[in-house]
């Protein structure tokens, strides 16, 4: 089975190495010609996961996303959420039709307030049966390390996700199947806006006591908003939610929690993006999140001051002194 994998940061890289490693065929899309070139003469991306050898025999590199997912039979997304639609631009009409596709993106598409998978089904017109999510607990950067990883590919077809599934399972990567994707994906979206919020308190010198605490209540505020968006039954304690959740929050690779941290720092919005030279998704997500919410009226405090910090640009340090007087 050939996949288009569509993206060039860390995710596209480590999914592309773990396909290959199967000894699946890759057809990759990236938007630059430059990165292209290096990957196809190099074998390694410039630019992320730069250790990882590409095995270029398995792997068909292009900036024609249509000629990636031509003869492709399915496509996974690893593109920023707000880069979405200026991916797209150039794909044919019902390029993706006919075809599993599974989102590796965790965030929401800013100009539409939709999650990935609510955009294929309702904006590109695909089959619910045909989108799938991969979440986590799980870092790109441990995946090129080869460290023992769990994936959670979720559909409403266990069989497409089963497949999956079986196609990514190796040495160094486990994967269980789930039926839940509105509650992984928005989870997923969700994890992020709390690591930013575990950074700005690190940064700010709070400890691990009261980092515990934030979590903890940050699962339940997790919970009962993905409960009002798609209440089905799910247990918030399993690996795709509370797994990913804790290793976006304490790990080093966490990128919204280095986002976070710069934030509590004193760092602007502006200098901290510079720096990191990556994209924090929580930083789109906070935004989206809370004009989603103005509808659901879910309470969401710590949500609510990530976006009072980033976007009202009050004072982190007022902000979360009075969130840690409702935490429990």
């Amino acid at each position: 089975m050939i996949t288009a994998v569509i993206g060039g940061g860390s995710w596209a890289t480590a999914l592309t190495k773990i396909l290959t490693g199967n000894g699946h065929e890759v057809n990759w899309w990236v938007r630059r010609s430059e990165m292209a070139d290096y990957i196809n003469t190099h074998h390694h991306n410039p630019d992320y996961l730069s250790d990882v050898e590409i095995d270029i025999s398995k792997t068909t590199v292009t900036t024609d996303i249509n000629l990636a997912l031509n003869d492709a039979e399915q496509a996974i997304l690893a593109v920023p959420s707000a880069f979405v639609e200026q991916a797209f631009k150039t794909m044919k009409a019902g390029a993706l039709h006919n075809k599993k596709v599974f989102s590796a993106i965790k965030g929401i598409i800013p100009s539409r307030l939709m999650i990935v998978g609510d955009y294929l089904h309702h904006q590109l017109k695909l089959p619910l049966n045909d989108i799938g999510v991969i979440t986590g607990p799980c870092h790109a950067e441990e995946v090129a390390l080869e460290k023992l990883s769990y994936l959670t590919i979720a559909c409403q077809n266990p069989e497409t996700a089963s497949q999956f599934a079986e196609m990514i399972k190796c040495r160094y990567i486990k994967a269980t199947v789930s039926d839940d994707i509105y509650g992984t994906e928005y989870a997923a979206v969700l994890k992020n806006v709390i690591a930013i919020a575990s950074g700005i308190c690190h940064g700010l010198g709070y400890g691990d006591n009261f980092q515990a605490v934030l979590v903890s209540n940050s699962l339940q505020e997790i919970k009962r908003f993905i409960d009002a968006v798609h209440p089905t039954e799910r247990d918030i304690n399993d690996s795709a939610y509370l797994g990913d959740l804790l290793v976006t929050c304490y790990s080093q690779f966490s990128r919204n929690r280095t986002f976070g941290n710069m934030i509590g720092k004193g760092y602007s919005v502006t200098s901290a993006q510079m720096e990191m030279n990556m994209i924090a998704e929580g930083y789109y997500a906070v935004a989206c999140i809370q004009k989603i919410n103005d509808k659901l009226k879910v309470k969401m405090p710590v949500c609510e001051a990530v976006y009072n910090i980033l976007y009202k640009k009050l004072p982190a340090r007022k902000e979360i002194e009075q969130l840690a007087e409702l935490m429990n």
